[in-house]
């Protein structure tokens, strides 16, 4: 078995995969000043409700945008799992190449979810990958699979947490569509400007990118917290893939560890 794991600057989601069997996912908090010790306590009890003993994780893959955490998480897995595990850095293989003008700047997780749209869905056409987490990115991939670029929008939940926070009356609403655009009430009236307007948001920019590609055929691909509730709404996102980055990172590990079959 191999653990999986993508630090995010919202949450840390784990994976523990045997083969392509997903046994267990799950995410926790990320906390800047929790320690290892903290970190492998929780990891230890998922195992144990799943009944998977640590022994029978033989190794690992870390992508973080995080840095302040890679030690942390590392050294959880060394003391608790016995493994050192791989970390989504430059020399990593990943059998994409990155087009741009610093391939330093762009993001593990960005990485992750290209190499993983690309292997699930490629079908020798351009792709958009989408993510719905802390930010809103749009990754770009050309006909060989190349990662071309893309956009860097604000975060869905970030954007809500900027209103409720920087008004003295309005409340915390969960991220929903409601029935209409035209609100009746102050939760109906914010829950419409975050998911409408997110639509509309991501529904231009794939517009936008796909004119910019000039191809008559493009895979849209979303994945994150909130791309179900974005893609409800819009006609632009062809698949939904909830466990894109997780996959992407056990095909990593594989590319990286010839031993492993």
């Amino acid at each position: 078995m191999i653990l999986c794991i993508d630090i995010g600057n919202t949450n840390i989601k784990y994976a523990i995969y045997d083969g392509d069997n997903l046994k267990i996912s799950f995410r926790v908090e990320t906390a800047h000043k929790k320690t290892s010790d903290e970190y492998g306590s929780q990891l230890i009890t998922m195992l144990s409700v799943k009944n998977i003993r640590p022994e029978d994780i033989t190794g690992g893959i870390l992508s973080s945008v995080v840095p302040s955490l890679d030690y942390t998480i590392s050294h959880m897995c060394s003391a608790y799992l016995s493994i050192s595990p791989l970390l989504l850095a430059p020399g990593l293989k990943t059998g994409i190449n990155l087009k741009v003008e610093n391939a330093k700047e762009v993001g593990a997780d960005r990485i992750v979810n290209s190499v993983s749209a690309w292997r699930k869905y490629g079908k020798g056409t351009p792709m958009i990958v989408v993510d719905f987490g802390t930010a809103t990115t749009f990754n770009v991939l050309d006909a060989k699979g190349d990662f071309l670029g893309g956009v860097v929008a604000p975060g869905i939940k970030g954007s809500l947490e900027s209103l409720v926070s920087g008004t003295a009356k309005l409340p915390r609403v969960e991220i929903e569509a409601p029935k209409s655009a035209i609100g009746k009430n102050t939760v109906t009236n914010m829950q419409a400007g975050i998911v409408f307007g997110f639509a509309g948001l991501v529904d231009y920019m794939i517009k936008r990118i796909k004119r910019e590609l000039k191809c008559a055929e493009v895979v849209t691909v979303a994945t994150g917290g909130f791309g179900e509730v974005i893609a409800r709404e819009i006609d632009s996102i062809d698949v939904v893939d909830k466990f894109l980055t997780l996959d992407g990172l056990k095909f990593l590990y594989r590319l990286n560890c010839s031993e492993v079959k």
